[in-house]
C-alpha cells in the first residue's frame, strides 16, 4: 500500500488533475473511490483532524443533495454531521490526499504539494 491516499471521484475534473499531479511527481497513491467506497464515521473523523477542518467545512454546500436534506438550515452535531456525510458522501469535498499523518484538500490542485 502506498504511503499516500486518495479520496477520488473520476468524474471530477479537479480530482483528476490532483492525480495527474500525483503521478507526474512519481507518486502512485492508493485510490479510494469514496463515492462506491465511502469512508467510515471513524475515518472521516480522522481525516477531518488531519485535515483541520470541522465537517461542515468539508461539505459540498453547491450539491442539490445538501439542499434536498435541508443543511443549510439545520445546525448539526459534529457526529450527525459526520453520520450525514458518510450517508450521503457525494457531499464530501474532493479530492483529498493524506500523506505523512497529514492532508489537504486538492483545490486547486496544486495546494497537494503542502504535503512533500
Amino acid at each position: 500500500m502506498s504511503d499516500t491516499v486518495m479520496f477520488h471521484n473520476p468524474r471530477c475534473s479537479k480530482s483528476r488533475e490532483t492525480l495527474s499531479l500525483l503521478e507526474g511527481q512519481g507518486i502512485e497513491p492508493t485510490v479510494v473511490r469514496y463515492l462506491e467506497t465511502p469512508p467510515t464515521a471513524e475515518e472521516l473523523d480522522q481525516l477531518l483532524k488531519q485535515l483541520g477542518m470541522e465537517p461542515q467545512e468539508l461539505m459540498r454546500t453547491k450539491e442539490d443533495r445538501y439542499e434536498e436534506l435541508g443543511l443549510a438550515d439545520k445546525t448539526l452535531s459534529r457526529e450527525e454531521a459526520i453520520r450525514v456525510m458518510v450517508e450521503n458522501p457525494i457531499l464530501i469535498e474532493r479530492p483529498i490526499v493524506v500523506r505523512g499523518g497529514k492532508a489537504v484538500i486538492g483545490r486547486p490542485p496544486e495546494r497537494i504539494k503542502e504535503l512533500f
